[in-house]
């Protein structure tokens, strides 16, 4: 737990006042999430630290910020500067009983339909670089029957944004999410948040040529020339191919539903030769350039990696608690969990070749850190000793998968 604790302790210092005893129980939590078999829950948790269950559940009801700690987090392991591309989407949580505060029916990927039980907004940032995910801030969606018929839950997602938008780093001016937040409210207030949007369209979408040509002298200047039909592509720049067999072209066009000009990217995919693939992508940046926009909504998917890993080996899914707070509290510690394990991968490999992270391997090296000080512990041995021994490391990577 000791190689974890190093990490969390700094983050955990510069995002807020907290007195030792706080800092002591995040650095425990996020320590234990990584070492516990079987489900993460107040029970488990319990018996693989000093803590005990009513200890996690009073410290679960106190509200904590972990956009300013995975901020710092994500400066830790990437360093200042670097390019990051910000993402977002949600996810379905599986959760039985009546009384968990948020239960209602969601979108299922998975199941392609809608189910019973929780729904998470997750905001997080993408490493262009390295294509690395980070967590920043996870949102528990309310159910509708417990707000305002007004509010729908497209609010929901960007009261979300707007509530991390003043935590981001500097760099970050692109918002990259899948075609479900294609929304004239979502868009607009994205754009107000100075965040440019990269995300998908609908083939039927209701777009226009801009025109361009001279003016006449009398009336109201024209500003559309004709409707935009992808069967007709004469009028759009064709580029070189992303790969072999597919095709890109682009255009600046007006989007009548949002009301705005946008830059679109219609990607033809010949590959298969049973049939011919498309995707139309946008971005509200219309100087951007259609490759960039392409490779950014590619990265979008590496968020998908983050509630993989979350669901598969941080608990994510096996929260006891619920109330709102609780719930909401442990989700962010399971994707925090998540960063805390890149940033000791990147401190490990700093300066060699990039290796890809595993998290499965990651939770092994932490269990079997975590047992080895158990028996350092136990049998009273010499930790100087011990983990000065060249060996030490073989049995600290004992069982990981080999990159």
């Amino acid at each position: 737990m000791d190689s974890y604790g190093s990490y969390c302790t700094e983050p955990t210092g510069k995002s807020g006042r907290f007195r030792k005893p706080q800092v002591t129980f995040f650095v425990t939590l996020f320590s234990t999430i990584l070492v516990v078999c079987g489900k993460v829950n107040f029970t488990n948790l319990s018996r693989y630290s000093r803590f005990n269950e009513k200890t996690y559940r009073r410290h679960f009801k106190a509200a904590f910020d972990f956009m300013p700690f995975n901020v710092e987090l994500v400066s830790l392991a990437q360093g200042s500067g670097q390019p990051l591309l910000l993402v977002m989407d949600g996810s379905f949580i599986t959760k039985s009983g009546k009384r968990t505060e948020g239960i209602d029916w969601y979108w299922n990927g998975c199941a392609s339909r809608a189910e019973k039980g929780l729904e998470i907004s997750l905001v997080g940032v993408v490493d262009i670089e390295t294509e690395t995910a980070y967590a920043l801030s996870a949102q528990q969606t309310l159910a509708q029957t417990e707000i305002s018929r007004d509010i729908t839950r497209l609010d929901q997602y960007l009261y979300h944004l707007e509530g991390v938008r003043p935590h981001l780093p500097p760099q970050v001016r692109y918002l990259t999410v899948d075609g479900a937040y294609a929304k004239a409210h979502f868009v607009s207030g994205a754009v107000g948040c100075q965040l440019d949007v990269i995300s998908k369209l609908r083939f039927d979408a209701n777009l226009r040529y801009l025109y361009t040509g001279e003016q006449k002298p009398r009336g109201r200047p024209r500003k559309y020339d004709g409707k935009v039909t992808f069967t007709d592509l004469s009028r759009f720049t064709f580029l070189e191919a992303v790969q072999p067999n597919v095709d890109l072209y682009t255009q600046r066009v007006w989007h009548v539903s949002l009301k705005r000009e946008i830059r679109v990217v219609y990607l033809i995919d010949r590959r298969s030769p049973h049939r011919v693939g498309t995707c139309l992508l946008f971005s509200t940046d219309v100087e951007q350039d259609p490759q960039q926009i392409v490779q950014f909504y590619k990265l979008r998917f590496q968020i998908e990696f983050l509630f993989r890993d979350a669901k598969q080996f941080a608990g994510l899914e096996d929260c006891q608690a619920r109330d709102l707070v609780k719930t909401e509290f442990h989700f962010n510690a399971s994707l925090t969990a998540l960063n805390l394990a890149k940033v000791e991968a990147n401190q490990q490999h700093s300066g060699q070749e990039r290796v890809p992270f595993s998290m499965a391997s990651a939770k092994r090296r932490a269990l079997n850190q975590h047992l080895l000080d158990r028996f350092i512990e136990t049998f009273d041995l010499e930790p100087t000793l011990i983990k000065s021994h060249p060996n030490y490391s073989t049995l600290c990577n004992y069982g990981i998968i080999a990159a």
